[in-house]
């Protein structure tokens, strides 16, 4: 399977695809796609070119930096996108061209609708198209079309099956990547800078791809009866993942991450990377690392810090600066995790301790804020409760260094504006609490 694909469907919509690589044979536009396509991107140059965007990079650099700024605000609607950009809007006809024309309306949705403190760039990321990791053994996904729920069949029913596992694979077809450059770079031409992106993963939290080996379910019998196994399992998956660091930097695959999304919230520009020696290659201690365990945020801290924690490290120690976190509460758990070698980034979930967070973090990290996203799921937003609770969230992390990010949405009630809305309250707020 291809990371992006040249073809479209509704969920194409789902998250934010920043990165479009061609699939092997799919590298064309139909006539008319490249005018739609250069209509749209001019635009986007016209915005990128605004004094306002330049403001927006410092506001993010002095954030990641650690200098006191007001709350920097950011939503993506992630599935809520399908609501907001309907298929009959698109005019191209070519599957890459609509999926090239998806990115560009939804910068032009931030930029003209959103207006939050998401920074419009002119440039026009390209991934590498190339086959996803194979470990040896896949588990079988059931349902979740169209960004739907869904159940899996786990790849490791048997304890005997581990012996079939060993580090990812995956194979990088640099003629369509090379194709697909070519194409966009004639698409572009004077408008947007088109770049490789080598994006290889989200999270190498490893916790996930346990799940899909042994099920969420059979994980938490496996922690108390077959603690060998979890250790076994877990350092098989961390191997793996310093195998492929260490090939994709070797092969310089690796692209900078400091004007991307990094984590599971908040952009990445910082005066404090690339490290020192940079000789035009990316390496990992040149970016930003990230790592989570959603699916263990039922167990202890104690069976956190022996099960999982010493097998993200050696993962998290390879990079310049590092986030954690992403829906699991991490105030139980915080002893654990601040011990994350150059941790920066550290996300406060709905579900965490606001106010034993705030203690816990201070100045001394940034606060990545995820208010609840069912806030936006209903037709009309409830604005007074939104507000409410904004208020009190800042009140509660005066001091910190806060960004407040909307994300993780299955719908939008079928109201774009519900997200339009959100913004510009949660702008108000953020001023409101640095004093205006």
């Amino acid at each position: 399977m291809v990371n992006v694909t040249g073809s479209w469907d509704g969920a194409a919509l789902q998250s934010t695809p920043s990165f479009n690589a061609g699939a092997k044979g799919q590298v064309h536009l139909w006539r008319g796609d490249r005018e739609v396509l250069r209509a749209l991107a001019e635009k986007i140059a016209g915005y990128a070119a605004l004094l306002e965007q330049k403001k927006k990079r410092e506001l993010w650099r002095k954030h990641n930096d650690l200098e006191p700024t007001r709350p920097v605000v950011f939503c993506d609607p992630e599935n809520g996108w399908n609501e907001i950009i309907a298929a009959e809007q698109l005019q191209c006809q070519s599957g890459l061209g609509k999926r090239w024309e998806i990115v560009l309306r939804k910068e032009l949705f931030w930029a003209e609708r959103l207006k939050d403190d998401k920074v419009i760039e002119p440039v026009f990321d390209i991934g590498y198209t190339h086959t996803e990791d194979d470990w040896g053994l896949q588990a079988t996904q059931i349902g979740g079309t169209a960004g739907g729920s869904y159940i899996w069949k786990p790849a490791l029913a048997r304890e005997a099956d581990i012996e079939k596992l060993h580090s990812p694979v995956f194979e990088v077809d640099h003629a369509t990547t090379g194709e697909t450059m070519s194409l966009a770079e004639d698409t572009f031409d004077d408008l947007l800078q088109v770049r490789p992106a080598g994006v290889w993963w989200w999270s190498l939290g490893l916790t996930l791809n346990l799940a899909l080996l042994r099920g969420l379910e059979q994980i938490m019998y496996d922690l108390a009866e077959r603690p060998e196994l979890v250790h076994r399992l877990m350092g098989i998956l961390r191997d793996g993942y310093l195998r492929k660091l260490e090939y994709l930097e070797a092969n310089r695959l690796l692209s900078s991450n400091t004007d991307l999304y990094v984590g599971s919230g908040g952009f990445g520009y910082t005066t404090q990377l690339p490290a020192g020696g940079l000789d035009g290659t990316v390496r990992t201690k040149d970016m930003w690392g990230f790592a989570e365990s959603q699916e263990t945020a039922g167990i202890s801290p104690e069976m956190f810090a022996e099960f999982v924690f010493p097998y993200q490290l050696p993962l998290l120690e390879r990079f310049g600066l590092n986030c954690y976190g992403c829906c699991e509460p991490l105030n139980s758990r915080w002893a654990v995790v601040k011990q994350t070698p150059k941790l920066r980034r550290v996300s406060v979930s709905a579900w965490a301790d606001l106010e034993k967070m705030a203690e816990m973090l201070e100045a001394k990290y940034v606060f990545s804020l995820k208010p609840n996203p069912a806030d936006l799921a209903r037709p009309v937003i409830d604005e007074p409760t939104i507000r409410k609770n904004l208020r009190r969230a800042l009140e509660q992390t005066r001091g910190c260094r806060v960004e407040i990010i909307m994300k993780d949405n299955h719908t939008l009630g079928s109201n774009p504006e519900n997200a339009v809305r959100w913004v510009q309250i949660a702008k108000q707020e953020a001023e409101r609490a640095a004093g205006g």
